[in-house]
């Protein structure tokens, strides 16, 4: 069972109940993603579509605020089991955009109690370089199953658990956001520019190698271990804009041994749209 990463020649050789789902996104284009999977794919992959599978916008389902909540985990159960996910499958995700998006699968997966999941690692890019087999169009249809709601295996945060325990030692807030959009000097997507107060910064992509795989276990241990300066890795909520590109660095510290620690989902769409909560620049 493959639960954090998976190589391409690990996935050629898997045997058994598998399911590979494209992530792929953009979230400045709606339509941008599912374009990309049609355009080309691994072949037998299903799609996941960020905005409407792997989030909601129906109130009476979301989870959280923020600008991707997420949906129930029985609502959520329900397309699974239309993927054809059942307590036995072994799913793989991946997208083209350096594991920005497929890592709200990976979560949102463990969050339904499912732990045989794991992201592609290099993505699409690096099955096509392995000369991995590619299909291009809409998804085959699968035959659905029922998926089996179990005990979450993450811890989910909300806003009010975040600002209740905020500067306390019990709480280690990381922003994965670029540090433009940390600081404050531009906000491309919320009404508010800057961060949680006492977050520290750590974006997303520098868990990856130039070639886009992730950094070796070890590499990614001693830079979180420096990021966090002594402060107790158990302490440790990511968070980013909307719950998705923070995921990335959820994965990396479960790579380097240190737990899996806390996902705040709404993060700081969710955070600065929060009458009378703090906000710091800089």
């Amino acid at each position: 069972m493959y639960t954090t990463l998976i190589s391409v020649s690990e996935l050629q050789a898997l045997k058994g109940p598998v399911v590979v789902i494209d992530c792929s996104a953009d979230l400045t284009n709606a339509a941008a993603g599912r374009a990309q999977f049609e355009e080309q794919h691994i072949a037998g992959a299903l799609f996941a579509d960020i905005n409407t599978d792997l989030a909601t916008h129906d109130k009476s389902l979301a989870v959280n605020g923020g600008r991707h909540p997420l949906p129930t985990r029985e609502h959520f159960a329900k397309w699974l089991g239309t993927c054809g996910i059942d307590a036995l499958t072994q799913v793989v995700v991946h997208d083209r955009q350096a594991m920005n998006y497929c890592g709200r699968l990976w979560w949102m997966l463990k969050w339904c109690g499912h732990d045989a999941v794991a992201v592609l690692d290099g993505g699409l890019q690096a099955w096509v370089a392995a000369g991995g087999a590619v299909a291009h169009g809409p998804a085959a249809s699968v035959n659905a199953t029922s998926f089996p709601l179990r005990d979450a295996l993450v811890t989910l945060k909300l806003t009010a658990d975040v600002s209740a325990d905020l500067g306390k030692p019990t709480q280690t807030i990381v922003d994965a956001r670029a540090p433009a959009r940390y600081k404050g000097e531009t906000e491309p997507f919320d009404p508010v520019a800057g961060h949680i107060p006492g977050a520290l910064n750590r974006p997303f992509n520098s868990n990856f190698t130039p070639d886009g795989l992730m950094k070796s276990p070890a590499v990614l241990k001693a830079e979180f271990e420096a990021l966090l300066n002594g402060r107790d890795a158990n302490s440790v909520v990511h968070h980013c804009g909307s719950g998705i590109s923070a995921i990335p660095n959820v994965l990396a510290m479960e790579v380097a041994g240190l737990g899996r620690p806390a996902l705040y989902a709404g993060s700081w769409s969710d955070w600065c749209n929060t009458p009378g909560l703090p906000c710091a620049q800089g």
